[in-house]
């Protein structure tokens, strides 16, 4: 709990670092040095703009939340920007995921004991954000012009996972239960552009939901996802 406490404070303190610091192309700064009937302006030079764009982008990735699964998943994305700044986004991801050695070794060494790993995998989501693209950059490499968007988004997710808390209630009883749970979703991502219709993004996704503890299932608690995907992209 203290942990995902941490990670949106330390989100949403970056988010407001970022509106202190950030300057769009109409932005104005003055300068006590120059003379004072003079302005610099700040300008941005968009080679590719999203306003009134649609982008559709497909790709996979891995989970890394939680240390009992090793998890991959396959996701897409379908995103409006209704301003150059702002838009929606649509995310739907299916996740294949299974016990890891961890897993295994907990089961291995607790023989007789009574002891098992506890986890959830989650099997799919979806989320609707909405997206901010603070920063616009332009980045030389290697003689060529790499253009790239920062998009920060947060949202609300429906979530459906599969878990084996039957097996530590009954010790033993393999059956899984499959759950479903609503929660708040948010994510940060680059978009670089490969042309005036192609891009390739690099995401990450975090999912915070609360489910029912495994021994007292009239108390809830918080559960996290993240996935992190690298994915293709399209724009109308």
């Amino acid at each position: 709990m203290k942990k995902n406490i941490f990670l949106i404070f330390t989100y949403l303190l970056t988010i407001f670092f970022i509106s202190k610091l950030q300057a769009s192309e109409d932005s104005v700064y003055t300068f006590k040095w120059l003379d004072q009937d003079k302005e610099v302006y700040v300008l941005q030079n968009r080679t590719f703009r999203k306003d009134g764009k649609f982008f559709i982008s497909a790709g996979g990735g891995f989970a890394t939340s939680n240390p009992f699964v090793k998890s991959m998943n396959i996701q897409a994305r379908a995103t409006y920007f209704f301003a150059e700044e702002f838009g929606f986004e649509v995310i739907y991801s299916k996740n294949n995921g299974e016990e890891n050695e961890a897993a295994e070794g907990v089961r291995n060494n607790s023989l007789g004991t009574g002891s098992y790993p506890f986890r959830r995998i989650v099997d799919n989501y979806m989320a609707v954000m909405i997206m901010w693209s603070p920063f616009y950059a332009k980045i030389n490499t290697f003689n060529s012009i790499v253009y790239l968007d920062w998009m920060i988004g947060f949202g609300g997710a429906k979530l459906d996972e599969t878990n084996n808390k039957n097996e530590l209630i009954y010790s033993g009883d393999k059956s899984d239960t499959k759950e479903s749970h609503s929660g708040v979703a948010w994510q940060t991502s680059v978009m670089i552009y490969l042309n005036t219709s192609w891009s390739m993004r690099a995401d990450l996704t975090g999912i915070h939901y609360r489910a029912p503890m495994v021994y007292d299932e009239s108390s809830d608690t918080w559960y996290t996802n993240y996935d992190a995907t690298v994915s293709i992209g399209f724009n109308f």
